[in-house]
């Protein structure tokens, strides 16, 4: 029997991912208007893992015997940004609260002594691990390239390949 508490806490997570899919889409095409070619892929790129993020929690509640249940009351989103380096932020800010959630999550697998959950959740934890130090790694080069147009437009190229070599 799949525990409920589990269970809820996994459907939470689902949701979230499906609202972070939201996010990084919102945001591709708030940058695509402006002209960012690279960095608009990037962000799309990441919208459909995020995704995938969400169809590999629903996999798993489905094989465990649970039921899913998707939010149709995702919030609209209404993100506002001055720079890409505010927007940036803003994606660091939010990967971090999801890497808290996962977690939570894992805490409550090892309490509720469901190692199956707990060995599913690893994969989340290694993700998010590589999630945060990405966008940290672009903030980091957005701090370096300050207000140089000609660095902007090298990133923005740059970006285009970013997420080809990151693996799902």
């Amino acid at each position: 029997m799949f525990n409920e508490k589990i269970q809820k806490g996994l459907i939470r997570q689902l949701n979230r991912e499906l609202e972070s899919s939201h996010i990084y889409l919102y945001m591709a095409s708030c940058i695509e208007k402006k002209g960012y070619e690279g960095i608009c892929e990037f962000l799309y790129d990441h919208s459909n893992e995020e995704r995938i993020h969400m169809l590999k929690l629903i996999r798993y509640i489905n094989k465990r015997g649970g039921n899913v249940f998707l939010d149709n009351n995702i919030s609209i989103i209404n993100i506002t940004y001055i720079s890409l380096k505010d927007l940036f932020l803003k994606l660091f800010e939010h990967e971090q609260k999801i890497s808290k959630e996962i977690n939570s999550l894992v805490e409550v697998s090892l309490q509720e002594k469901d190692y199956f959950t707990y060995n599913f959740l690893q994969w989340y934890v290694e993700e998010q691990i590589e999630e945060e130090a990405l966008i940290k790694m672009i903030l980091d080069k957005i701090e370096l390239i300050g207000g140089d147009k000609g660095g902007l437009y090298l990133f923005d190229k740059d970006m285009k390949n970013i997420h080809k070599n990151k693996k799902l």
